[in-house]
């Protein structure tokens, strides 16, 4: 199994001033999945080097298993510090592609040309695609053929209009994620705010927060594991 694992490179929340980036958890835990399964793993994001972590992310109450692992594990921090380039990558070499969340995607990943390049060319190519939390913005501009969004028609999920409310960011974040998906032609599902929701379409696999962050990346593995 080949992984292609996806993060933001922006780091700053709107013009507010506060620091945003990937979240922390949403890297770490499919990450660990990833690995213990044996997959061979690329991290990339649009500006290479090493991505911004949303320092939220790293307050004590977000913290979990896999990220007190992540701390204490040098081969893991080396290879956060030095992601590819996105624009150095082709699909053609990996059986998935996974995005991790935070909000930084709102704003660089979702109008990346080569991301969306990329995305394509996993849809084409009959590739696993997954994105968790906030990631699922990174479809706002894949259109499959004219006029059809990637989500169209499909069941998903991604982060709530409700947990957005709850986070204080709703006037803050270029478009609420929830919408976007439903205007698109989605078939959008969530559960309770804040709660383990993971939605398996085929070969398209999202989550819904954070705590779906370990069972869309065991959704990508055993999706991997059937082909």
């Amino acid at each position: 199994m080949k992984i292609l694992m996806v993060l933001t490179s922006h780091d700053q929340m709107g013009d507010t001033g506060q620091k945003t980036g990937f979240w922390l958890e949403e890297f770490t835990a499919p990450y660990y999945v990833f690995r213990d399964a044996g997959a061979d793993i690329t991290i990339a994001s649009p500006k290479g080097g090493k991505p911004p972590i949303d320092p939220n992310s790293e307050a004590d109450e977000a913290l979990t298993e896999t990220t007190h692992r992540f701390q204490a594990d040098a081969h893991a921090k080396e290879a956060l510090a030095s992601t590819k380039k996105l624009n150095d990558v082709d699909m053609s070499g990996f059986d998935a592609i996974f995005y991790a969340g935070g909000h930084g995607p709102l704003w660089d990943l979702v109008n990346d040309k080569k991301s969306v390049d990329l995305i394509k060319a996993a849809y084409e190519q009959d590739k696993v695609i997954g994105a968790v939390c906030h990631a699922p913005a990174v479809f706002k501009n894949v259109e499959i053929k004219p006029g059809q969004n990637l989500v169209g028609g499909r069941e998903v999920t991604g982060f709530s209009n409700s947990e957005e409310e709850a986070a204080g960011l709703t006037t803050v974040v270029p478009f609420l994620l929830e919408d976007m998906l439903k205007e698109n032609a989605a078939t959008y599902s969530k559960g309770d705010d804040w709660a383990p929701h993971i939605v398996v379409d085929g070969k398209l696999i999202t989550g819904q927060n954070p705590a779906s962050s370990e069972g869309a990346a065991k959704a990508v593995v055993q999706t991997l594991q059937q082909d």
